[in-house]
């Protein structure tokens, strides 16, 4: 892994073994999988409706595990992220998914709707937010799983013509609570703005934009990640 860490977030679906595959070969770090839920509430309008295709597609949580094991076999021990809303975990059973995640290949996870301090016996990727307190952004922090994800704005996921102003107050209030690794997310899309994100923080996560360029084929998300590579490694 180079110096500033890469995440790309993919939808689950038919596709998205040998898509998690290229974003590998374009060189991302981490890949996160979406597992579709129907009412997404941190996600805007892009993975929005490509849940509600997944979801069409008939991608429910078993087909979503047999994709993750997929992908899985096509990235070697690159990891795997299943990012996913408490409502699925509810019907499919916590403990359950953990264990079936895990067997598939999960290294963590993201629940994008269960705060710090709930469900503490899923170690998992936590999230906060510009208007998180201290004191959260403290308590996210010890249980986090390897790396703390700074939401950038206040709001949905989407590609935005420019980095939020939030991310840099954020992440100085987090960086002085804790050394875990701080990795940018929300409204990154272009080279540029993940370069301005990086040199703020140690990683960043790109997921709208992403899933975009998904939707032109393995190759087109390979180079686009590759971009995206470049400009962090500059």
């Amino acid at each position: 892994m180079s110096g500033k860490s890469l995440v790309v977030y993919l939808m689950a679906g038919k596709e998205t073994p040998a898509l998690a595959g290229a974003a590998v070969a374009g060189g991302a770090d981490i890949v996160e999988i979406g597992f579709p839920f129907s009412d997404p509430l941190a996600d805007g309008p892009v993975i929005r409706a490509a849940a509600e295709k997944a979801l069409a597609a008939g991608m429910r949580t078993k087909e979503c595990l047999a994709c993750l094991a997929e992908a899985r076999a096509r990235v070697g021990d690159v990891p795997l992220i299943p990012m996913t809303y408490a409502s699925l975990l509810e019907a499919y059973g916590w403990q359950r998914f953990e264990t079936d995640a895990r067997a598939a290949g999960a290294t963590s996870f993201i629940i994008a709707d269960t705060a710090a301090g709930t469900r503490p016996e899923l170690r998992r990727v936590q999230l906060v937010a510009p208007t998180s307190t201290d004191e959260r952004i403290a308590l996210a922090a010890a249980e986090t799983d390897g790396w703390l994800y700074l939401v950038t704005l206040t709001g949905t996921t989407g590609t935005r013509s420019e980095l939020s102003g939030e991310l840099e107050g954020l992440a100085a209030r987090a960086r002085a609570l804790t050394n875990v690794p701080l990795y940018a997310g929300f409204g990154i899309s272009t080279p540029e703005q993940a370069r301005a994100a990086a040199d703020l923080t140690d990683g960043v996560v790109v997921g709208s934009r992403a899933v975009q360029v998904a939707e032109q084929g393995t190759e087109a998300l390979r180079q686009y990640v590759a971009s995206l590579r470049a400009a962090l490694d500059a």
